[in-house]
């Protein structure tokens, strides 16, 4: 690699984001580099869910783990089911939906590039671990660490913790267990795949502590005959601090832009639809679409509610069952829980 490579756009980060901003770009006919930290795209700590309602209508059906029409919701005074006539969510393959990304996205004329470490902005250069960039555009996509939030100057204080197992055997009942006492104003879930399922937590990181919250979640498991021993746990953090998504010819997109739920840990949703948000304010500079505004609004109503109830138990309980009172009555419809997500 020359000592320059000069680049229309240089991409952070490989996941759901920065494949989404690559590829509408590419396709734009714009020069697009993608540089990816671990040496394939695609894995990372995740349940694995999207919302039937956010998924690409390009999906091939054979990326579609299970679909669900129907979700377990259990509380300390509460256990029923939500269904639909439709399928309300559906789990993935993080990796396999990675794979898949990134063949859209080179097939666009993206160039992606594994194994590269992101060091140092300079200006408009990035110093990498395999040589330097000249960008005209930078794009932020790499996860809640991001090093270009970091360049940046935007604190990171608003962050949640998600830990998952991925647990064999055949599960049919997609799960969301809430319980103050073991886990905060987080929840376990239990989403099925074909041969295996994602069994974790979700919490804010401030409540409880993370070594807390894993013992806890451990017990929780135990009591109810999921067998953890002799399974590697994978943790990660998502951050929902959004502090915007543009500044100059910078932008931020997924966990990078603080874009995830703070109420759920979900995602992917929000990842995809901010990588295209990015790519469109590079092509045309216009406002962003009042999508995007609705978005927001559902952020911050999460971002508060998950802040006012991390340091109250029981005005955390109290809400937590009037909301699922209020699922259990029809007052919230059952496509609410596309607002549960995937964690991660």
């Amino acid at each position: 690699m020359n000592d320059y490579a000069s680049v229309d756009t240089v991409v952070i980060g490989a996941g759901p984001a920065g494949l989404a901003c690559a590829k509408a770009l590419a396709q734009a006919g714009r020069e697009v580099v993608v540089l990816e930290r671990l040496g394939r795209v695609g894995p990372k700590p995740c349940a694995g869910g999207i919302p039937a309602g956010s998924l690409d209508p390009d999906l091939p059906p054979e990326l579609l783990e299970r679909s669900f029409r129907r979700q377990r919701v259990v509380t300390p005074g509460q256990d029923f089911f939500v269904a639909d006539s439709r399928p309300i969510i559906c789990t993935v393959d993080r990796e396999k939906l990675g794979s898949w990304m990134r063949e859209r996205a080179e097939a666009a004329g993206a160039e992606i590039i594994c194994g590269v470490r992101a060091e140092r902005i300079e200006g408009d250069i990035l110093n990498t671990s395999r040589g330097r960039f000249r960008f005209r555009h930078l794009v932020g996509a790499d996860g809640s660490k991001s090093l270009v939030r970091r360049h940046l100057g935007l604190p990171l204080r608003l962050a949640g913790l998600g830990i998952t197992y991925q647990v064999p055997g055949r599960f049919e009942e997609m799960e969301w267990h809430l319980s103050p006492r073991h886990f905060g104003n987080g929840y376990a879930w239990i989403f099925p795949h074909r041969d295996q399922a994602s069994v974790g937590v979700y919490a804010f990181r401030n409540s409880p502590r993370s070594q807390l919250l894993h013992d806890r979640f451990r017990e929780w498991a135990a009591a109810r005959g999921v067998e953890l021993s002799g399974l590697q746990p994978r943790a990660a953090l998502v951050s929902f601090d959004y502090r915007g998504f543009r500044f100059g010819n910078i932008l931020l997109a997924g966990d990078a832009a603080g874009l995830a739920s703070g109420l759920t840990g979900e995602g992917i949703a929000a990842a995809i639809f901010s990588g295209r948000l990015a790519a469109a304010t590079i092509l045309d500079g216009g406002p962003p679409p009042p999508e995007f505004a609705a978005l927001l609004r559902r952020h911050g109503r999460h971002r508060r509610l998950t802040t006012l109830t991390a340091g109250n138990r029981w005005l955390n309980r109290l809400i937590m069952e009037a909301l699922a009172l209020a699922l259990r009555r029809g007052l919230l419809g059952p496509k609410s829980l596309e607002l549960l997500g995937d964690s991660g």
